[in-house]
C-alpha cells in the first residue's frame, strides 16, 4: 500500500465528519436574544451583578437555588432562572415552560425568603 493511499485513508472518516458538522452548524439558526437584553436593560430591575456579597443573602440564594434545581420535574428553562437576592428580598428572572412551574418556583423562594419578599418576573414561554 502506497503511503498517499494509507494517508488518505486514515484522514478521509475524519473529514467527513467534520464536513458533514459544519454542515449541521450552517443549518441551525442563529440565537436571538435581543429581546431579552433589551427586557434587562431596565435599570429599575435587578440583575445578577447586583446580588449582594453578604452571608445572608448568598445563603437564601444558595438555598432558593438548591431547591429549585433539586426539583426533577422542572425544565432546563425553570432550573436556569436568576435568582438575585438585595437585603433579603429576591428576585426571579427568566423564562419558564409553564405556569406551573411558575408558581412551583415562587412557592419554593417564598419558602426560604419568606411570604412578600419574593418579587417574580418570570416569564411562561411554552415549547413552539
Amino acid at each position: 500500500m502506497s503511503l498517499k493511499k494509507a494517508i488518505l485513508g486514515a484522514l478521509t472518516p475524519g473529514l467527513l465528519v467534520g464536513a458533514c458538522c459544519f454542515s449541521l452548524a450552517q443549518e441551525s439558526p442563529a440565537a436571538d436574544n435581543t429581546k431579552v437584553n433589551q427586557r434587562d436593560q431596565n435599570t429599575n430591575s435587578a440583575t445578577a451583578d447586583q446580588q449582594k456579597n453578604n452571608l445572608p443573602d448568598r445563603e437564601i440564594t444558595r438555598q432558593i437555588r438548591r431547591s429549585i434545581t433539586a426539583d426533577k420535574s422542572l425544565s432546563v428553562y425553570a432550573h436556569n432562572v436568576k435568582v438575585i437576592t438585595q437585603d433579603g428580598q429576591v428576585t426571579l428572572k427568566g423564562p419558564v415552560r409553564s405556569d406551573d412551574e411558575k408558581k412551583a418556583i415562587e412557592s419554593k423562594a417564598a419558602e426560604v425568603a419568606g411570604e412578600g419578599k419574593v418579587t417574580s418576573n418570570l416569564v411562561v414561554e411554552p415549547k413552539s
